[in-house]
């Protein structure tokens, strides 16, 4: 396939977008889910701090949680509880949008891990995270593009595990490379509407995902080395974004570990992974 087809222009910043096609009555507003903790609320207090956005509304399903996250980030933020797992809540948020209201930001962050063998996951909590990982990310997009303009932005989360697959963690690896093709693909879709849609790559980051992840069982992930800030990687998710990029990569292990995955095969990558995991 050849590499030298002219890169599409990077779609106009927010505060282009809203000087030029903002009307009276209309509202700009940006869209997080996953929102109540780790990197969610983070995209949530950057976002807000974006002079171009009316409003930023935060999806998670703890209310307690989404409503605490607005007290501390001002009246910019509306708390949004429900369960993005759940296809017909989100079809009922997207069908409940109301008019002149525009999404100029879209984060897909929510998510949750399970590490471990086939045999330490439940099939309902398989089901769950695939429900999650990827059946979220796919409605949340339905009901979001035909209410985004022309200069919006997606950001899809998906991982450094997306570029490879990686035993007893095989289910999440699975999910994130799902989330990773499928942004990289919506994004050439969408040229033709002006959105652009960016597969952010984080590695390990520092949030309570891990606590949460472990099975108990013998084989699983345990060694999480070169963690990144939150604050951090959501600063260049949303800086890449606005560059036009269809994948972010945050952090210089974590680029390698890209490049290492083009040019060895997979087979070597795993035994690498399990290397690394101190796995057999």
């Amino acid at each position: 396939m050849s590499r030298n087809r002219k890169k599409p222009a990077a779609p106009p910043s927010l505060a282009a977008l809203c000087a030029a096609e903002k009307r009276a009555g209309e509202k700009t507003v940006a869209v997080v889910t996953g929102a109540s903790g780790g990197l969610g609320a983070e995209f949530v207090r950057l976002l807000c701090a974006d002079p171009a956005l009316d409003e930023v509304w935060a999806i998670a399903r703890s209310a307690d949680k989404l409503r605490a996250l607005a007290q501390e980030c001002g009246g910019k933020v509306v708390p949004v509880p429900m369960d993005v797992s759940d296809g017909a809540a989100i079809r009922a948020f997207g069908a409940s949008v109301p008019a002149g209201v525009r999404i100029a930001v879209l984060v897909n962050n929510a998510g949750f891990a399970k590490f471990g063998s086939w045999e330490d996951i439940p099939d309902e909590e398989a089901r769950n995270m695939i429900d999650l990982n990827v059946g979220g990310v796919v409605s949340m997009a339905n009901a979001c593009i035909p209410h985004m303009p022309r200069g919006a932005h997606m950001l899809n989360i998906a991982s450094q595990a997306a570029f490879q697959p990686l035993p007893y963690q095989n289910l999440y690896s699975s999910t994130k490379a799902f989330v990773r093709n499928y942004s990289r693909a919506l994004n050439v879709e969408l040229r033709g509407r002006g959105i652009a849609v960016t597969a952010v790559c984080p590695g390990w980051i520092r949030t309570d995902l891990y606590g949460r992840a472990a099975t108990g069982g013998k084989k699983a992930t345990t060694r999480f080395c070169h963690m990144a800030q939150p604050r951090d990687v959501a600063s260049k998710a949303l800086k890449d974004a606005r560059r036009g990029k269809d994948m972010s990569v945050y952090g210089g292990y974590v680029k390698f570990c890209h490049v290492l995955a083009k040019f060895l095969p997979q087979r070597a990558m795993m035994k690498l992974w399990l290397c690394q995991q101190d796995l057999d």
